[in-house]
């Protein structure tokens, strides 16, 4: 199938993927990021009070993994795709332009539950429950990120005739604008599968269905967070193989195929292990004293 393929109706995409403020250009890519994030922190603190964690605990904690996720997510694209910013003609400092796109969730949850894990040490709470507290919140936070994706005319499937056949234009991600024809007019590179959109709404399903579910289940300890583990890659293992933009590919799938196939049976295994636990909470009950003791306090 061509990326020329006619179309008779389509989703458009952005021909501007930031504003210019005097000297600084606002990527709309960040604003997605860090909408994100505050809806995610959002829900996150609602969750962990109701597990018994204390007013502002989670914004403490979320203050370590925030960053910790930011730079293990751009770690992690880098590692994969580093022809797109070590070979001749490219610029190795762009490895470090968060802003134009460019943030692998595999090395963003690695280093984020990291930074959580010392967030958690330092209040001398459960990284457990805030890892269960948390992960609905990431999905959403996932699910709105892939909006900054749209900005940036990038995720994109194969070319498509479908009525909601998503319009991709050249960008120039110097300028964040769409590069234009002698006319003056944005160059359409083609009509293609919004796999941005298809992971967008998976994500934001999911997040609702897993909420419901511990909310009805009081799903054990653990096991939240292993079923958004496992849910997340199942759909993301269908995205990645719909994807035509460039990635790097083991045995002819692509690297992130791979990865998500992995962490789909380790979460699916984690979960089938973990789901009739107790709930997780803030901190664990005391130990009640022995009956001995019980009686001796009441002679």
């Amino acid at each position: 199938m061509s990326a020329s393929l006619a179309v008779t109706a389509s989703l458009p995409s952005p021909t501007v993927s930031g504003i210019q403020i005097g000297p600084l250009t606002i990527h709309f890519y960040a604003l997605c990021i860090i909408a994100g994030i505050a809806v995610a922190m959002w829900i996150g603190t609602r969750r962990w009070q109701a597990r018994g964690g204390l007013p502002g605990e989670a914004l403490d904690i979320s203050l370590w993994a925030v960053p910790f996720g930011i730079i293990g997510g751009r770690i992690y694209h880098v590692i994969t795709d580093p022809e797109l910013y070590f070979v001749p003609g490219k610029n190795p400092w762009n490895a470090f332009a968060i802003w134009d796109g460019g943030l692998g969730i595999w090395g963003a949850v690695a280093l984020g539950a990291l930074g959580a894990w010392i967030g958690c040490r330092r209040a001398g709470a459960s990284f457990i429950a805030f890892a269960d507290a948390i992960s609905p919140g990431v999905l959403i936070a996932q699910g709105i990120g892939r909006w900054g994706n749209w900005f940036n005319n990038e995720l994109y499937g194969d070319p498509t005739g479908l009525p909601w056949a998503l319009e991709i234009h050249q960008m120039d991600p110097q300028a964040a604008r769409a590069v234009t024809d002698a006319a003056g007019n944005p160059v359409v590179l083609g009509y293609f599968q919004p796999t941005f959109l298809y992971e967008s709404v998976w994500c934001l399903v999911t997040a609702a269905v897993i909420m419901w579910l511990d909310r009805r289940f009081r799903l054990g300890a653990g096991s939240v967070f292993a079923l958004y583990i496992a849910a997340y890659t199942a759909g993301r293992f269908a995205f990645e193989l719909m994807r035509s933009d460039y990635a790097n590919l083991i045995l002819g799938l692509r690297v992130n195929t791979w990865v998500s196939g992995l962490l789909f049976l380790a979460g699916a295994i984690a979960f089938l292990l973990t789901v009739r636990r107790p709930r997780s909470t803030a901190r664990p009950a005391s130990p009640a004293p022995p009956a001995e003791e019980q009686a001796g306090e009441t002679r």
